[in-house]
């Protein structure tokens, strides 16, 4: 196709969705075209927090590399998320799968990662068209350098860091060291969720990215997904380098996963599906539709399943939730924090104003209505809804509410 780049190979697009036949034959094909014989292959997947027909994709590439691999590693790109149990696993990839061996990214083990040397102050400037300049460090899990080549598995969505998820971001963050990851997740918190989220082509936080891929010394293809959000359907594929892949596929995701309100709206009820299991990941129910909420507006987390902020990162219970400025109005304050942890306290709060004497304004309010305690949520700077008392389908009756059921994945913005 015309709008594909010329070294990416793609298949469907933002009106298709493509037969397990089609995909099967496009996976064996993009294979049989690799020089992958006598290689030993580390295959980067997501976990349960993506939309993604694994079972059916990792058939298809067990089938085209059987035989000709010498070793395959499926590594889980947890970036800091929670292990999956050996149960999760065998639901979330299927198989099983004679000859691949599967591990987390057991982000939490320094022994896990092997440094690849850093992006200097300059570079890092430049790649952030001037907000931050310093050094940081790259470092990946090893298993990625400890084979010949690397082939990322996983679909493209809207994502409130970098733009568009997919390609080199299974790499950065999805099985990085936490300097990086903190790193980049800083960078986009400067320029902000809603600024970021959904822009198409390279942005500061994929230029970083893809800087930082470029140092790995394996070779890296990709075979992005442009996956029907909440399903197993697709829409489309494509096969080639990371950068090439990723950007056919982010090219449907922004006709397939965008959906455009005419005027902003006063009310949105974000229903939180079940693979989110904390709010640190369904967070994402915010995120996707804070730029349709009107100035003063509200946005309800409708989660009854989630019952605490975050397993991994309790560092966010102390610090709160709070939009950007009040962290750089106060950095003395909050340097020494994961810059992360940063970056998701603003990422859910959203956009809003602070200063000494007046305080922090939200642009809009940010109410949780989860199983997470009362106390806790107001502690975290955050409003508090029963979530017995919320009842979607009454609420979208309302004229002045949008409920979104499945939140996280298909982003809402304003034409």
């Amino acid at each position: 196709m015309s709008d594909t780049p010329r070294d990416a190979d793609r298949i469907g697009g933002p009106d298709e969705i493509l037969d397990e036949a089609r995909v099967r034959a496009f996976v064996a094909r993009s294979l049989a075209g690799a020089d992958l014989d006598g290689r030993s292959v580390c295959l980067i997947v997501p976990d349960a927090t993506r939309s993604c027909p694994l079972p059916l994709l990792l058939a298809a590439v067990h089938e085209a590399l059987h035989g000709r691999a010498t070793r395959v590693t499926v590594l889980l790109a947890l970036g800091t998320h929670a292990a999956m149990t050996d149960a999760q696993i065998a639901r979330h990839l299927g198989g099983p799968y004679p000859g691949f061996t599967v591990l987390n990214h057991e982000w939490w083990k320094p022994e896990t990662f092997v440094g690849l040397g850093d992006i200097d102050a300059d570079r890092v400037a430049e790649l952030s068209e001037g907000r931050l300049k310093q050094p940081v460090r790259v470092a990946l899990n090893r298993a990625v350098v400890d084979h010949d080549v690397c082939l990322v598995v996983g679909p493209v969505f809207p994502h409130e860091v970098v733009g568009f998820s997919g390609g080199n971001k299974y790499f950065f963050p999805g099985v990085a060291g936490q300097e990086i990851i903190d790193f980049s997740h800083w960078l986009g918190a400067l320029i902000t969720s809603a600024d970021i989220i959904g822009t198409r082509g390279i942005t500061p936080v994929r230029a970083l990215i893809d800087q930082a891929a470029s140092m790995i010394p394996s070779r890296r293809l990709a075979l992005c997904l442009v996956v029907r959000s909440g399903t197993g359907e697709l829409h489309a594929a494509s096969f080639g380098p990371p950068e090439a892949a990723w950007a056919a596929c982010a090219d449907v995701s922004a006709r397939t996963h965008v959906r455009y309100l005419d005027a902003p709206v006063r009310r949105v009820v974000s229903v939180v599906p079940t693979k989110y299991d904390d709010m640190w990941t369904g967070a994402k129910g915010f995120y996707k539709v804070e730029p349709v909420v009107a100035d003063g507006g509200q946005v309800i987390v409708y989660a009854p399943h989630i019952t605490r902020i975050s397993a991994m990162h309790p560092e966010i219970e102390q610090i709160g939730y709070h939009c950007r400025d009040y962290f750089l109005k106060q950095w003395d304050r909050f340097a020494h924090h994961h810059w992360g942890v940063l970056a998701h306290s603003t990422h859910l709060r959203g956009a809003g104003t602070y200063d000494p004497v007046r305080g922090e304004h939200g642009r809009v309010t940010v109410t949780l209505a989860t199983g997470i305690a009362e106390d806790v949520v107001r502690a975290a700077n955050l409003d508090y809804l029963d979530p017995a008392s919320v009842d979607p389908a009454v609420l979208a009756a309302d004229p002045d509410t949008l409920v979104v059921a499945q939140a996280g994945e298909v982003l809402y913005r304003l034409r």
